[in-house]
């Protein structure tokens, strides 16, 4: 069949949950046997996410190709369980630099440059692209920022002319407005949509199908009237209330008919979805059969889309072990010693990646606490680095050790800056990035992680990264009692290659990873690591629990929300 397009854009507020709706129709149609990609555009001038700061923009989210991308590429990645890659994220940065850099070489023929129909010729054939590229039969393409916002209109123009180019039985646009509940007057107001769908139309699209975001339920009166003002087919308005959990959305929207309108809409054939995996999963969510509480710490605390793919990642492995997973937020520059008892009475500790020196001695001290009190510790990225630091430090013998990255003075550089990257001299796109292999080491807990999801070594996780474990100082670590439990096979053409993860052996659970598995990690495929830290951290909290006694044992939660998100 032809390519089919499905085109998402959102209205009156950012941060809406375009995101979401792309991606539980997305799950819709995987469900019913379609192949499916997506694309993410985002607006800014900025070549990738690479530079941008995490209070910002949230977590840079990395592809196996090694592209940093917009966090939705993640979720996308998550709900549709496929592999995207640096074409589905698309920029303004990225758009203008290619169109300058063709009429440079004179590939314009000395024509004048305009955003039309150069620029938006430049759009469509990216977008067409990642298409063909991940040979789908329905391309999702979800357009960053509101309508009405200057940086989004070379794009909404593109998606304009698609229709005309692939006709219209194969594009669909869907718009994604907030439909606020105002107290004073008890009742949900339609006129932001009303207006977000007339400037919408002032650019020449008429949305096919809205997807109203609300608090609670619209009432039935309240969508027909936002069908008759927008011009919109009134079984064609959805109601995306906020859930319990992200994963209860793709059901709701079946529910509401969304699979049946797009299978209407693209003249596809009438398919039942096999949606099972999202039932599970929630009813796992909301009936949980225990409950750890994990404390990740970090010094992005109070932007929690930083670390997304890892709480998601969590997520994921609370479900694996039938678990709901309380997480708490403990901010590393407050780890001094005095504040190590913010650390006491967690199941897990998760120390995730990061950059730079602010927060560094309270991670190592988060180390040294699961290290010392035997608490489930998982390190991600940066947080494997500083365990190695701590464990250099207080096991190895080795006083003042650190990273490079942290004190270029140190007397034992244990942590140091990657020979590739010596002479690198600007910032995006240039660490090590993307999927690389780790060759486990036989008999490690890692190994067995991996193999009870089928998964021989060598395996491939994501990277981020400028700094590994010094070469020098890994015969000195072992020797102490440290475990490398991966490294890169033959990377920069050192026979032992690069240390990829450690372990503790004699400890219940005390994982580093240089690479960023939550990157990975799937509602049907679990990460590994993250499994078998959740199953540790289960294991801790029910050896305490059956310590106590019966008086002052728990009573069982009155509800399981966890950590879910409107």
């Amino acid at each position: 069949m032809d390519r089919k397009y499905i085109f998402v854009t959102g209205g009156v507020v950012s941060s809406l949950g375009k995101g979401i709706s792309t991606s539980s129709i997305g799950a819709l149609l995987r469900g019913r046997g379609y192949r499916v990609t997506a694309v993410k555009i985002d607006p800014y001038v900025n070549v990738d996410a690479g530079t941008m700061r995490p209070y910002e923009h949230g977590e840079v989210f990395v592809t196996d190709d090694g592209a940093e991308t917009d966090l939705d590429i993640g979720t996308y990645e998550r709900f549709l369980d496929v592999d995207l890659a640096r074409t589905n994220n698309v920029t303004t940065g990225q758009v203008y630099l290619s169109v300058i850099e063709k009429e440079r070489r004179g590939a314009y023929l000395s024509q004048t440059v305009q955003v039309i129909p150069h620029i938006t010729d430049e759009i469509k054939a990216r977008i067409e692209k990642a298409g063909e590229e991940a040979d789908a039969e329905i391309t999702l393409v979800e357009v960053g920022g509101t309508v009405g916002d200057i940086e989004s209109l070379p794009f909404l123009e593109a998606i304009r002319q698609f229709r005309f180019e692939v006709g219209r039985e194969n594009t669909l646009y869907l718009h994604v407005t907030l439909v606020p509940f105002l107290g004073t007057s008890e009742e949900h107001k339609t006129k932001p949509t009303q207006h977000s769908v007339a400037t919408l139309r002032s650019v020449g699209i008429q949305p096919d199908a809205l997807v109203l975001r609300s608090h609670t339920p619209v009432p039935e009166e309240a969508l027909r009237k936002i069908a008759l003002f927008s011009n919109v087919d009134p079984g064609a308005v959805f109601n995306a209330y906020d859930a319990d959990f992200v994963y209860a959305v793709p059901e709701m929207l079946e529910q509401q008919g969304m699979g049946r309108y797009v299978e209407k809409m693209l003249a596809l054939e009438k398919v039942t979805p096999e949606l099972r995996v999202w039932q599970e999963a929630v009813r796992v969510l909301r009936h949980p059969e225990r409950r750890v509480r994990i404390a990740v710490v970090g010094k992005y605390v109070a932007m929690p889309d930083a670390y997304l793919s890892l709480m998601e990642a969590l997520k994921h492995a609370g479900i694996a072990n039938r678990a709901a997973v309380d997480i708490d937020w403990v901010n590393s520059e407050e780890l001094d010693d005095a504040g190590l008892q913010a650390l006491a009475g967690y199941d897990g500790i998760l120390v995730p990646g990061g950059f730079g020196v602010r927060g560094i001695e309270g991670k190592v001290r988060a180390a040294q606490v699961a290290r010392e009190e035997r608490v489930p510790y998982l390190g991600i990225c940066l947080g494997m680095q500083v365990a190695v630091i701590e464990y250099a430090r207080s096991v190895a013998g080795l006083p003042g050790a650190n990273s490079t990255e942290f004190d270029p003075y140190t007397p034992h550089p244990v942590v140091g800056l990657m020979p590739e990257q010596l002479e690198v001299e600007g910032l995006g796109g240039t660490m090590r990035l993307g999927s690389w292999p780790m060759e486990l080491s036989p008999g490690s807990r890692l190994a067995a992680l991996y193999a009870e999801q089928g998964v021989g070594s060598p395996v491939y996780e994501r990277h981020r990264h400028r700094y590994e474990v010094n070469p020098e100082y890994v015969e000195r670590l072992t020797a102490a009692g440290l475990q490398v439990a991966g490294v890169t096979p033959g990377m920069a053409g050192r026979g032992s290659g690069l240390v990829e993860a450690i372990e503790l052996p004699d400890h219940p659970f005390f994982v580093g990873l240089q690479s960023h598995p939550e990157f990975r990690s799937r509602l049907m495929r679990p990460s590994p690591p993250f499994t078998g830290f959740i199953r540790a951290a289960v294991e801790r909290a029910e050896a305490r629990q059956g310590a106590r006694p019966a008086a002052e044992a728990p009573s069982a939660p009155a509800s399981a929300d966890g950590t879910g998100e409107a």
